[in-house]
């Protein structure tokens, strides 16, 4: 097919025109975080189409572990392998470059992030849990009747109260029009002072809402998680906070709701969640859609307390003031985010998408990577690299003489068509990939060294030159395919089982080995063939 010199000049040409299509720098936008304003925004600039790796341009690498401290797990070797499969799925959705998400042991998991731009939101990303719940408030006021038992329990631990049961009504009373919880539950107001009584206040707006100033926060969860305490928890409730603080006059307070134990679904129900701005307050929402079975349930449970408040639970924390109920709910709903970003709504988008991690992760070990260290890597690299080139040139030149210029020469032409390649498959350079490179820079040449030595025998028996040319590519492929295709095995079990660096190692040595194969073999034979045919009378080659 291609037997003469015009197809052969045609088909290189096409080659390098595409090759040099690819490396041509592209505008491409990327995301970045205001180092003053803290404001995300897109730039836009121009880059060549080849995306360097973390050990050439910089990022973040983490340490995970199990926080057993929270959740204390049954198998964690079991729960390590479901956090890495939902990492493997938040992370993929960020869009980070050649990301390494790998099991280090049996109890910990690795994450190394190329070029990330804002390390804040990677970190938040990876470690949220994305555990969504729906459940229906406390309408029987259950939790007021238990704070008096509970207020006794704590003062038999020896925790001191404040004189606050014979007060008159506090400023969240005052604000939300609620009345003294105390005299609510019958407590005696002369009785001793009180503790979780005089810091827990209904706010009479909402049923099971409860605040409690922002300051207290901190303690009354610590005294609500002692054993005595949740002992006395009403039957079929539980206590979430909501996710932020909110601003009631002067003093900023944290709702507390009381809602059923039992949940009326979970997010493992959902099947798709997208983030976007609600054209009405031009707030954040997270449109969410459940799968068949999780919406017939959904609308079941909603279709029967209609008129009550329905909590929306992410993370053990209650998102916004629990909405009332108003008809039957099916597969489709929203999640409002007051206060947030549009940023922040398509990153739990990201993470309810791909699922909940079994047990919450903690970062271990933290480490960031600055550009610096890549523009060293990759100075070192194309040195070392252009070394090999030069001392592999002075070889195939000093001792193959005029067949080593034309071997030089296609030589050439493989750096363009390897780097052609990487941009055309979108690879990512690591350091090993450089290596790669060199490497089947050496191959390249070897294949032409068995051609070489191929011709020179076939010299040595008294064969014309062109005929000498022509059996000693013939000869030579047997070998040259056999060490090239046991090479790419090799590299294809590396990209199987590698990852990371392996990874990017085992693509550029097979993106070099087919371009040294395209050279060594197409290009440098046409070389051959055109000083050949320049020079027909030839009689000796310079070999």
């Amino acid at each position: 097919m291609f037997s003469t010199i015009r197809s052969r000049l045609i088909l290189i040409g096409l080659m390098v025109a595409a090759s040099i299509y690819l490396l041509v720098p592209r505008t491409v936008t990327l995301r970045e975080r205001d180092q003053v304003t803290g404001a995300v925004r897109d730039t836009s600039v121009r880059q060549v189409p080849i995306k360097y790796g973390l050990d050439l341009q910089g990022g973040m690498h983490l340490a995970l572990e199990l926080d057993q401290s929270k959740q204390v797990s049954s198998d964690v070797k079991r729960d390590i392998d479901l956090a890495l499969t939902v990492l493997r799925k938040r992370i993929e959705g960020i869009g980070t470059q050649e990301p390494v998400i790998q099991k280090s042991g049996d109890q910990r998991i690795v994450v190394e992030l190329a070029g990330i731009a804002d390390p804040g939101r990677a970190k938040a990303i990876v470690q949220q849990n994305a555990f969504l719940e729906f459940r229906i408030t406390d309408e029987t006021n259950a939790l007021d009747r238990a704070l008096p038992a509970m207020d006794r329990a704590l003062r038999g631990l020896g925790v001191k109260g404040s004189d606050t049961a014979t007060a008159e009504p506090s400023a969240v009373q005052q604000l939300l029009g609620g009345s003294d919880t105390t005299k609510k539950a019958g407590a005696d107001t002369t009785a001793a002072p009180a503790v979780l009584s005089g810091l827990i206040r209904p706010t009479g707006q909402l049923p099971g809402e409860y605040a409690v100033a922002e300051p207290a926060f901190a303690r009354v969860d610590s005294l609500l998680r002692l054993p005595a305490v949740a002992a006395l928890m009403p039957r079929g409730l539980t206590l979430f906070w909501a996710g932020t603080a909110t601003s009631l006059g002067v003093e900023p307070m944290r709702f507390l709701y009381a809602v059923e134990d039992r949940p009326i679904i979970t997010g493992s129900s959902l099947v798709e969640a997208t983030a976007q701005l609600d054209p009405l307050t031009n707030g954040p929402v997270v449109n969410f859609t459940l799968d068949h079975a999780g919406g017939r349930k959904f609308g079941e449970e909603t279709g029967k307390p209609l008129g009550d408040y329905m909590a929306i639970i992410l993370d053990q924390r209650v998102q916004g003031r629990p909405p009332t109920i108003e008809g039957q709910i099916g597969r489709s709903g929203r999640i409002t985010l007051g206060g947030k970003s549009i940023e922040e709504a398509r990153d739990l988008a990201l993470t309810l998408k791909a699922g909940a991690l079994p047990i919450p992760l903690k970062i271990v070990e933290e480490r960031q990577i600055g550009p610096s260290l890549g523009r060293d890597s990759v100075r070192k690299g194309i040195t070392a690299g252009i070394i090999g080139t030069a001392l592999v040139v002075f070889i195939m030149i000093g001792y193959y003489r005029l067949s080593g210029v034309l071997a030089v020469g296609a030589l050439a032409l493989y750096v363009l068509f390897a780097l052609g390649g990487l941009a055309a498959v979108d690879a990512t350079l690591t350091l090993p990939g450089l290596a790669g490179l060199v490497l089947s820079i050496g191959i390249a040449v070897d294949a032409n060294v068995l051609i070489f030595e191929r011709i020179r025998e076939e010299l040595i028996h008294g064969k014309t030159v062109r005929l000498a040319v022509d059996e000693g590519f013939r000869h030579a492929m047997n070998a040259i395919i056999d060490s090239n295709v046991s090479t790419v095995l090799t590299a294809l079990f590396l990209f199987q089982f590698g990852t990371g660096p392996v990874k990017g190692f085992a693509v550029t040595l097979i993106m070099g080995i087919a371009a040294s194969m395209i050279t060594a073999v197409f290009v440098t034979r046409t070389f051959f063939m055109i000083w050949l045919d320049r020079r027909p009378a030839m009689s000796t080659l310079s070999i």
